[in-house]
């Protein structure tokens, strides 16, 4: 089937990579502009972009997806499908009714409708997650779903490994259901849930949560956004990677102290053991080299 592929991220970048082993290799892909990115603000392009060049494939990075110039390249392409995934930014109405749609979405439709499903499947303990292959609407993740499978939450998911195996299946998915093209099915209201946008504020490991909603936030921002912890007489402290602690063995909320040679985070039921840290403007390091610079300045909490 001829196809034209839009997306941006890396997630977007694997699925491109299964689309282009099948018989639907894109004709175009399309993407967002080359932005600022890192610490030094180099302009890059995106990772769908490099991954499509490296392919061979013609690309297009419109300011807006929906313009008239835009609308006719795509449609030079003569696709007979149009694929979507993680592009970010809205696709309108005009565009939407030129072609037929399979958008790639990685939840269980309608569960963790938005843009950080994977984030807050993990963030909510969910046991399971999965990949929708459904047609896009003008209300958001709310269309007819083609294909769906499920995948579970392994229990040390972070963001990472779970986004990387998501993005496996939905490239198979997804070529799956352009091989077959089945008439896609209403998704319904019952179990809508939004995944909304992470928030700046909530990179930060608040100690009036529960300690178990603090390790879960952490997977669910690792590596890709990050968390940290600010503790009196700290710089800010990035955190990677925690376990649990028992109630009643940690410091008070929000009191970093080194105990038997482990770092602890107190919290509002209990404590994180912080494994993987990163100082401000430094690389990851595991906990233990930090305290060995840090160690005499902190307290028993």
């Amino acid at each position: 089937m001829r196809t034209v592929y839009i997306g941006t991220s890396g997630f977007a970048a694997v699925v491109l990579d299964r689309l282009v082993a099948s018989p639907h290799r894109p004709q175009l892909v399309v993407s967002r502009p080359d932005r600022h990115q890192g610490r030094g603000r180099k302009v890059s392009p995106p990772p769908v972009v490099e991954r499509a060049r490296e392919l061979g494939i013609e690309t297009f990075q419109p300011e807006q997806v929906n313009d008239p110039d835009s609308l006719a390249r795509i449609a030079a392409a003569e696709p007979e499908a149009a694929c979507v995934c993680a592009y970010g930014a809205i696709i309108g109405d005009e565009l939407l009714a030129a072609h037929t749609w399979l958008n790639v979405h990685p939840s269980l439709l309608p569960r963790w409708r938005g843009a950080a499903p994977i984030e807050r499947a993990i963030e909510a303990g969910d046991s399971e997650t999965g990949v929708a292959i459904m047609e896009p609407v003008a209300e958001l993740d709310a269309g007819p779903v083609y294909m769906v499978r499920n995948e579970p939450i392994r229990p040390d998911d972070d963001y990472g490994s779970l986004a990387e195996r998501l993005a496996a299946l939905g490239g198979d998915l997804l070529v799956e259901a352009l091989d077959m093209l089945p008439t896609p099915e209403p998704q319904g209201e019952s179990g809508v849930t939004y995944a909304e946008k992470i928030d700046r504020d909530e990179r930060l490991l608040d100690p009036q949560l529960d300690a178990a909603a603090l390790e879960r936030r952490v997977r669910a921002l690792t590596p890709h956004v990050g968390t940290y912890v600010e503790p009196d007489g700290f710089e800010r402290l990035g955190v990677r990677r925690v376990e649990l602690v028992g109630s009643g063995d940690g410091p008070a909320p929000g009191v970093l102290a080194a105990r038997d040679g482990r770092l602890l985070y107190g919290s509002r039921d209990g404590a994180l053991e912080l494994l993987e840290v990163q100082p401000a403007g430094g690389r990851p390091m595991d906990a233990g080299s930090w305290l060995r610079g840090h160690g005499a300045a902190l307290g028993a909490g």
